[in-house]
C-alpha cells in the first residue's frame, strides 16, 4: 500500500496494531532485562589496567603520566576488588581466573594473608566436580611442591600466565621469560589510549568547522530527501512486524533448534560454534524483514535513479570520505554522552553479548564470523530499514528533522540496552544527519561499518 492510494484494508491495520503492541511489549521487556545483563565495560577496564601493568617496564619516563594515578598495580587491585565485591553482592560466582589474578596481585603487593585466604577458597574442590586449572594452580601455590608443568599454564591473559609462572618458578628468570612482553603490551596500550584521543581531537576540530560553516551560511544545502513512497502503516509493518516480531521473536524460536542440530551433526564445537551461530542467526533474522520490504517495493512502479533506497555507491571514494568524516564528528558527541551517563548513572550494565564474545574469543575463525556480522551484515541490514525506509517515510510526513530523530530513537531502542541507549541515540542522529545531508544510503552503511569496526578493533587489541 503506497502513500496516498486510499484507505488500507482493515486486516492490514489490525496486523499493524498487533505488531506494534507486541514490539512495544518485547522492547520494554528487553530494556528492563538489560539491567540484569553484565557490562563489558568492567572487563574492558580490567584489560586496560592489565596492559598498563605489563607495559610499565617499557614505558618511557615522559609517558609515565599515561598510566595515571594511582600506580598500575594499585589501580588494578582496586578494580579487581570492586569487581569481586559487585559480583558477591549480586550473588554471582566470581570467575576463578579473576580470583586467582587478585591473589597473585596481593602477593606482589606484600599482602600474603589476604592472598592466602583467596587461594584457600579457590583451591577448595567442588563436590563431584573435576578440579579446574585455576583450582589446581591455587593448590600448587599453597603447597610446598611447585609443579613444573603448571609453570606454563595458559591463563586467561598474558599477565595472569606470567604471574602464575613466576609464583611457581620462583624469582623471574629464564623459565618465565617468554611470557613477558612489555614492548608489545605498550604498543597495545598506546593503541587503545593515544589513538582514540587523537581521533577524538580530530573529530572536535571537524565538528567545530562544520558548525562554523553552518553559522556563516557556507554549509552546502541538504539534498532533497528521497525514499520509497511507503505509508506510515507500511513502515510499522516493516519495523514492528518484520524486524521485531518476525526477526527478533519468531526467527530465533524456529531457527535456533535447527541450527543447533546442524552444528551437532557437523561436529562443530566451541569457539567456532558460537561464531557460526551468531552469523547464521543474523542472516536468518535479516531474511523475513527484507522479504517484506521487497514485497512492499514491488508495487511502487518504476524506481528513481539509484533505486528507492538511494544506495548510490558510486563514486565509492566519495562515500568513504563522507562516512569517515561523519564517524570522526559523531565521536565527540557519543563520548560526551557516555561520560555524562557515567557521572549520573554509573555503569548500568546491559552490554551487547557479542562484545563479550569478541573480547574473550581466541579463535580466528570465530572472530571472522563476529566481524562479518558486526561490520558487514548489521550495517547493511539496519541502515536499509532505519535510514533507507523509516527516515524518509517519517521525513515526508513530518519533516526531515523528525525523520532523523525518530529513526535514531527506534534504532537505539532496537538494540535493547538501557545502558547503551544514550550513546546509540547519538550515533543514530549522526547516521540520520549523514543520510539527510548527503542523500546516500551507502555513506550510512560505511559509517556504521566503520563505527563497529573501531569497536571491534578495540576489543581485539584488549583481548590480545
Amino acid at each position: 500500500m503506497t502513500a496516498g492510494s486510499g484507505k488500507p484494508p482493515g486486516w492490514k491495520q489490525g496486523l499493524a496494531l498487533v505488531s506494534l503492541a507486541l514490539s512495544l511489549l518485547l522492547w520494554l521487556n528487553g530494556l528492563v532485562d538489560s539491567l540484569n545483563r553484565p557490562s563489558v565495560g568492567q572487563a574492558l577496564n580490567l584489560r586496560q589496567l592489565e596492559l598498563a601493568v605489563e607495559a610499565a617496564p617499557a614505558l618511557p619516563p615522559a609517558l609515565q603520566p599515561l598510566l595515571g594515578s594511582p600506580p598500575p598495580l594499585q589501580a588494578l587491585d582496586q578494580a579487581l576488588a570492586t569487581s569481586l565485591q559487585r559480583q558477591a553482592e549480586a550473588g554471582v560466582p566470581a570467575p576463578a581466573a579473576l580470583r586467582l589474578e587478585r591473589a597473585l596481585l596481593l602477593q606482589r603487593l606484600d599482602r600474603p594473608a589476604e592472598a592466602q585466604g583467596l587461594l584457600q577458597g579457590l583451591a577448595r574442590p567442588s563436590p563431584g566436580a573435576e578440579a579446574s586449572p585455576e583450582q589446581r594452580l591455587a593448590a600448587a601455590l599453597l603447597g610446598s611442591d611447585r609443579v613444573p608443568a603448571l609453570a606454563r599454564w595458559n591463563g586467561q591473559s598474558s599477565l595472569l600466565a606470567r604471574w602464575s609462572c613466576e609464583a611457581l618458578a620462583g624469582p623471574p628468570g629464564q623459565a618465565c621469560a617468554g611470557l613477558s612482553a612489555p614492548q608489545r603490551a605498550l604498543a597495545r596500550l598506546l593503541a587503545v589510549t593515544l589513538l582514540p584521543g587523537l581521533l577524538l581531537l580530530l573529530g572536535v576540530l571537524l565538528l567545530l568547522r562544520e558548525l562554523w560553516l553552518w553559522r556563516s551560511g557556507r554549509a552546502p544545502a541538504a539534498t532533497p530527501l528521497q525514499g520509497p513512497p511507503l505509508s506510515g502503516l507500511d513502515a510499522v509493518l516493516l519495523i514492528a512486524g518484520g524486524f521485531v516480531v518476525v526477526g527478533e521473536l519468531l526467527t530465533p524460536l524456529l531457527i535456533t533448534p535447527v541450527l543447533g542440530g546442524l552444528l551437532d551433526q557437523l561436529a562443530i564445537r566451541s569457539p567456532l560454534r558460537e561464531g557460526l551461530t551468531v552469523l547464521l542467526l543474523y542472516l536468518a533474522l535479516m531474511a523475513g524483514p527484507l522479504l517484506i520490504l521487497r514485497q512492499q517495493l514491488r508495487g511502487l512502479g518504476p524506481a528513481p535513479q539509484a533505486g528507492w533506497l538511494q544506495f548510490r555507491w558510486r563514486p565509492l571514494g566519495s562515500s568513504w570520505q563522507r562516512a569517515l568524516r561523519a564517524v570522526l564528528m559523531v565521536l565527540p558527541a557519543v563520548s560526551l554522552v557516555g561520560w555524562l551517563q557515567g557521572l549520573l548513572w554509573g555503569d548500568p550494565g546491559g552490554s551487547n553479548p557479542l562484545l563479550e564474545l569478541v573480547l574473550r574469543s581466541q579463535s580466528a575463525l570465530a572472530l571472522a564470523c563476529f566481524g562479518i556480522t558486526a561490520m558487514v551484515l548489521a550495517p547493511l541490514f539496519e541502515e536499509t530499514l532505519f535510514r533507507g525506509v523509516l527516515l524518509p517515510v517519517v521525513g515526508r510526513a513530518f519533516g526531515p528533522l523528525w525523520g532523523v530523530l525518530v529513526s535514531a530513537l527506534v534504532f537505539a531502542v532496537a538494540h535493547l540496552s538501557l545502558g547503551e541507549l544514550p550513546p546509540l541515540l547519538m550515533l543514530g542522529l549522526g547516521l540520520g544527519w549523514l543520510r539527510w545531508n548527503g542523500g546516500r544510503l551507502s555513506s550510512c552503511v560505511l559509517m556504521h561499518g566503520l563505527w563497529n569496526g573501531l569497536t571491534f578493533a578495540n576489543l581485539l587489541i584488549l583481548g590480545g
